[in-house]
């Protein structure tokens, strides 16, 4: 169990510093920030491998990039979406 409140927070905080860096809001606040980062995780492990820092489960440089890729591909296709309306 506690494991688990350790995912849910690492991938909140990835989330969050993913958003951060590239300046734009995560849709859904704190949920948004937590599967962004728990997300980023997996795309960045399957697609950079695991290396760097591991807290938790997270290997910290991976899964922060994989954050940051996926947060602005969700912005783009957001913004694309508010211009079709």
């Amino acid at each position: 169990m506690i494991s688990f409140i350790w995912y849910l927070i690492i991938g909140g905080l990835l989330g969050w510093l993913a958003g951060v860096i590239i300046g734009k809001d995560v849709p859904g606040g704190i949920v948004g920030n937590i599967v962004a980062g728990i997300v980023g995780s997996w795309i960045g492990s399957m697609v950079l491998g695991n290396w760097g820092w591991q807290v938790s489960d997270f290997y910290v440089f991976p899964a922060l990039i994989g954050a940051i890729v996926l947060i602005f591909i969700v912005s783009i296709i957001l913004k694309s979406m508010h211009k079709a309306t």
